[in-house]
């Protein structure tokens, strides 16, 4: 389906409307949150949690025996599983770069242009990152869920979703309709598409096992996973949207457990 396709319209219609007239959110752990799928949210979280722990998980952690996430000598040998990151991370440059106009940021969506020029020639197609090492040029990330925050759309209720876990109805939006704007889905098709599909989702993996010991603590060692899982998601995603205010910062919060801090 394209993006002016109908019923792709539609849905995105529907969920931002729900986005505005869900129920009102209450106080829970100190944050303001919006879960009135709770029941059903929680039953998508077992899914994953056993679906992480049977087969992301492992898979993961035979990625994580390809590479080393240690900090890296630029001048070294990358392994295996840095290479598969880089290379997916460099396929998704495309849609930040519009989504970098869309958010009217030139310099971030310049930025990410750059790298993806860069890395996908003298970098070998994003497998190595000239772009960082040798130029400095870093990436901006975002994507469409936060083109949606710049816009004024809210937040709406909190959802997980299976295999892709913790977002929101705007979020949730976003992911959607990244994959319509996405240039290289315009660009590529059957095996070339596959391949790209593929090596995003490695990509994917590649993250989940180089922090794997605080994802397996936050899904197996907390006493409510779901509740800990989402206190994290919605802290972090609101710090990066600038949704928090100017002083708060997550990273600095007793009850919050950094997911990225292995």
């Amino acid at each position: 389906m394209r993006p002016n396709s109908p019923p792709v319209m539609a849905l995105l219609l529907t969920a931002l409307v729900a986005a505005g007239c869900a129920q009102a959110p209450v106080q829970k752990d100190g944050i303001t949150i919006n879960d009135p799928f709770e029941a059903q949210n929680r039953r998508v979280h077992a899914f994953n949690k056993g679906l992480d722990a049977r087969v992301i998980g492992p898979v993961a952690n035979r990625l994580k025996g390809s590479g080393d996430d240690a900090p890296r000598d630029p001048d070294a040998p990358i392994g295996l599983l840095q290479m598969v990151i880089n290379a997916g991370r460099n396929l998704s440059l495309p849609v930040k770069v519009v989504n970098g106009l869309l958010q009217g940021k030139p310099r971030d969506a310049g930025a990410n242009l750059t790298r993806f020029a860069v890395n996908s020639t003298v970098g070998l197609g994003g497998v190595f990152d000239p772009a960082a090492d040798s130029f400095g040029v870093t990436e901006r990330d975002t994507d469409f869920g936060q083109t949606l925050a710049v816009w004024g759309v809210p937040e709406g209720a909190y959802l997980e979703l299976p295999v892709l876990g913790p977002s929101t109805q705007r979020d949730a939006v976003g992911q959607v309709v990244d994959l319509l704007i996405d240039p290289l889905y315009h660009v590529f098709d059957g095996r070339d598409a596959a391949t790209v599909f593929t090596l995003r989702v490695a990509s994917k993996a590649g993250d989940r096992a180089r922090f794997g010991d605080t994802v397996d603590g936050i899904l197996q060692g907390s006493a409510d996973s779901y509740a800990q899982t989402r206190l994290i998601w919605l802290m972090n995603r609101r710090f990066d949207l600038g949704e928090t205010g100017d002083d708060y910062d997550p990273y600095d919060d007793a009850d919050v457990i950094d997911p990225y801090s292995d």
